[in-house]
């Protein structure tokens, strides 16, 4: 049986959902796809940190080299965040020959030509599905399953805090900074919960979309994003009151040849099956035009859920591999 080695840079919560996916069902993947999958060194920052995980000695390291450039490695999985030292790190994975899997939406956002091309240029594999929805399949569906279709449009959830809040407010009555601090408790938001609320997150995971979507790179930056900060009160029960739910969208839309796409709070009709994905699920609704349109749900967000998608990579890479 092939044994492909795999190392991972980081050791957070998706570092810890992947190594726990990978090992737990190792000898499932074994059964499935005949091929040995081994994690065999793991970037971490503290050394000494208990995560509940009992692994050998040395098995853990804080020199990226140890993974980078190890001659024995066959997949790097990057699940640091950022984008840097991460975009770095992947591109350095490339050039040494090995193959690259991550979560990181804001290093694959920032750099999406750069690492493409990267992969391209040196014969290996550069997979993300991770990046956006978590567990939700949307990225492999739209290049392999649907990679057929001409897509038009692209609606989606794809950040947990915000639904989450938006799901609080619209179903009990809450202001805001009250369901954000509930959410902080909660650990759906981030101490600093910037990235979320004001949409910078959503706009990563829609400029991934529209490249694959629409062969267009958009830099999420160029993408007019408005987040879920000045949502009152009153504006939810005014929607409701029209029969709509307010929701944090990314849009994207191809029509006469014109590309049009945002982030931004929309009132959505409460039969709009996106209206109905609440708290931290999210969705992505996707028409083409010979699938007509399909909606992915499910957890967005996790160490399980997205542990779950890269460890897919890694298993599609490794079958390649074979």
């Amino acid at each position: 049986m092939k044994k492909i080695n795999i190392g991972i840079l980081g050791f957070g919560n998706v570092g810890t959902g992947t190594y726990n996916v990978l090992t737990k069902n190792k000898d499932l993947i074994a059964k499935r796809y005949d091929v040995e999958i081994e994690v065999t060194k793991i970037l971490a920052r503290d050394l000494t940190k208990d995560r509940g995980i009992a692994l050998p000695n040395g098995f853990l390291t804080s020199d990226p080299d140890e993974i980078i450039m190890n001659k024995d490695i066959d997949i790097v999985c990057e699940v640091l965040g950022g984008i840097e030292p991460a975009t770095t790190f992947m591109l350095t994975a490339m050039k040494e020959g090995k193959h690259v899997v991550t979560a990181n939406k804001a290093a694959v956002a920032a750099n999406y030509t750069k690492l493409i091309s990267a992969a391209k240029e040196n014969n290996v594999e550069f997979r993300f599905e991770a990046s956006v929805g978590g567990a939700i399949p949307i990225l492999s569906s739209i290049t392999m399953p649907l990679s057929a279709n001409d897509f038009s449009e692209v609606l989606g959830i794809v950040n947990g805090t915000t639904n989450y809040i938006l799901t609080q407010m619209s179903d009990y009555g809450l202001e805001y900074e009250d369901v954000l601090k509930k959410a902080q408790e909660l650990g759906f938001a981030e101490a600093d919960p910037t990235a979320d609320v004001e949409g910078i997150d959503v706009a990563n995971k829609l400029s991934i979309l529209i490249a694959l979507m629409f062969d267009t790179y958009i830099a999420p930056d160029k993408i007019p994003t408005t987040g879920i900060t000045e949502i009152t009160k009153d504006d939810i029960e005014k929607a409701k009151a029209e029969g709509k739910r307010i929701k944090l969208i990314a849009s994207a839309k191809m029509e006469e040849g014109k590309l049009t796409y945002s982030v931004t709070p929309m009132a959505l009709s409460q039969d709009h099956p996106l209206a109905r994905v609440n708290n931290e699920f999210n969705a992505v609704y996707v028409t083409g035009n010979a699938c007509d349109s399909l909606m992915f749900y499910g957890r967005g967000a996790g160490p399980l859920p997205t542990g779950s998608a890269v460890a897919g990579d890694v298993i599609m890479i490794a079958s390649t591999i074979k």
